[in-house]
């Protein structure tokens, strides 16, 4: 056998290989979709928490659909509102200011007050109980409290105490993955330093909801009748409170007979719990 014999094959697929390799570098080049820049700088911007909050997949999603229009520059709620106004300035669009909000736990059915149904022995998770008659509690819209909520947040804002998850506000961002999480959709986003919420949903007739749990709503409407802003309303049998027109007079809660109208209050800066429902019933 000849040398050329394996030379020549051997030159023949390397040239043919650098020309083909140098059209597909040239082509890469022509045809490369160009990223814009913007999105890293917002990005970098975003605090890269990747909790879900925006309805992406995470921050870098999150600044493309950005650029591509297909949300607004306060989209993050984890960021509020300093980066919202540093993402509409590389933008090039005017500020929009956001509320803040916070998660709040719509149950005051702690284990002591909430009546069960059985005893629940297996995974301690919330979707695997519900599975098993909607969980251990009578109130069909009772907190199951095996912390599937604490497990998705991100930020350890969640705790279970007493059979009843709670939101730490010094830690909670905001970012709905707690609501999302929730098999009974009894968690909320309501405006942080709202004075008052309702700690109860249970859409049952006050009859029945007085054998359920000590310390249920009766849709007594005490509350409706009382609120001088009508910020309070009693739909499908549960109170529940219009932030855009409550002013904070605590009316409601005064006349509440189950005592199931939550109050808080900003102390030295801190949102703080400042009365809470009792822990017996009327």
């Amino acid at each position: 056998m000849k040398l050329t014999d394996v030379l020549f094959p051997v030159l023949i697929f390397g040239g043919g290989g650098a020309v083909f390799g140098l059209l597909l570098a040239l082509a890469s080049r022509l045809f490369r979709v160009r990223r814009d820049e913007r999105i890293d700088r917002i990005e970098a911007v975003l605090p890269g928490a990747n909790c879900g909050g925006c309805g992406r997949s995470g921050c870098a999603a999150l600044a493309a659909d950005i650029v591509a229009g297909r949300a607004g520059p306060g989209a993050c709620t984890v960021g509020g509102n300093p980066v919202a106004r540093r993402i509409s300035e590389i933008m090039g669009v005017p500020a929009v200011e956001q509320m803040r909000m916070r998660a709040q736990v719509m149950c005051s059915g702690t284990s002591e007050l909430a009546r069960k149904k059985y005893a629940y022995v297996g995974a301690k998770d919330c979707l695997a109980a519900v599975r098993m008659g909607g969980g251990d509690k009578l109130c069909p819209n009772g907190c199951i409290g095996l912390g599937t909520c604490v497990a998705t947040c991100k930020f350890k804002a969640i705790s279970v105490i007493r059979g009843v998850a709670v939101v730490d506000y010094k830690k909670c961002e905001g970012c709905g993955a707690c609501v999302r999480a929730c098999p009974k959709q009894i968690i909320r986003l309501i405006p942080y330093d709202s004075a008052h919420w309702v700690g109860c949903m249970s859409v049952e007739k006050g009859a029945i909801v007085r054998k359920q749990c000590d310390v249920g709503c009766i849709s007594c409407k005490k509350c409706e009748r009382n609120c001088p802003a009508g910020a309070i309303k009693v739909v499908n049998f549960v109170a529940s409170i219009d932030y855009t027109k409550c002013t904070g007079c605590g009316v409601c809660v005064e006349n509440c007979p189950r005592q199931i109208i939550w109050s808080s209050v900003r102390q030295n800066g801190e949102l703080v719990i400042t009365r809470k429902p009792a822990d017996t019933a009327e």
